[in-house]
């Protein structure tokens, strides 16, 4: 699923109850708390750092959620060495910690970037996660079809 967003700062709470909803919706709300934190995260940094227009998109295959923001600003973002002082530098620091994957790739058309992330999903709360797949490569310039998700049959693969 992919929703447009606003370049506004506004958006971002909008984004993180979109996040809550769509995981409620795929019943995977033991993903909810970190997964809103890093839409939130991502959200704000295209919003502060990137262009519109701005696309958060969510789906979920059989091992693996998978979120992307996507943006049309030039810079491709960096993790920062943010100091203990620091009132910002940290969003990247907390995807990556949240996250079983990230990365920057290419964007749904050539002026665009995309940030994705994975979560490797649980099938029973006991379990460990599933092995995450690997990210893949964009099959081409717009498509939204995960790669990854295709012959899992998920809640939400788009």
């Amino acid at each position: 699923m992919s929703w447009d967003l606003t370049d506004d700062r506004a958006i971002v709470a909008e984004a993180r109850g979109t996040a809550r909803r769509a995981l409620a919706s795929w019943g995977l709300a033991d993903l909810v708390d970190d997964v809103v934190l890093i839409v939130s995260e991502l959200v704000g940094n295209a919003v502060t750092h990137g262009a519109a227009p701005v696309r958060l998109s969510l789906s979920a295959g059989r091992s693996a959620l998978r979120g992307e923001v996507s943006d049309h600003g030039a810079g491709r973002p960096r993790r920062l060495d943010a100091g203990v002082a620091a009132d910002h530098g940290r969003g990247l620091m907390i995807v990556s910690a949240l996250a079983d994957q990230w990365g920057v790739g290419p964007g749904p058309d050539p002026l665009a970037k995309t940030v994705w992330f994975l979560r490797c999903l649980r099938h029973r709360a006991h379990e460990s996660p599933m092995p995450c797949p690997h990210p893949p490569a964009r099959q081409g310039a717009g498509s939204r079809s995960p790669a990854w998700a295709h012959g899992e049959g998920g809640a939400g693969a788009s």
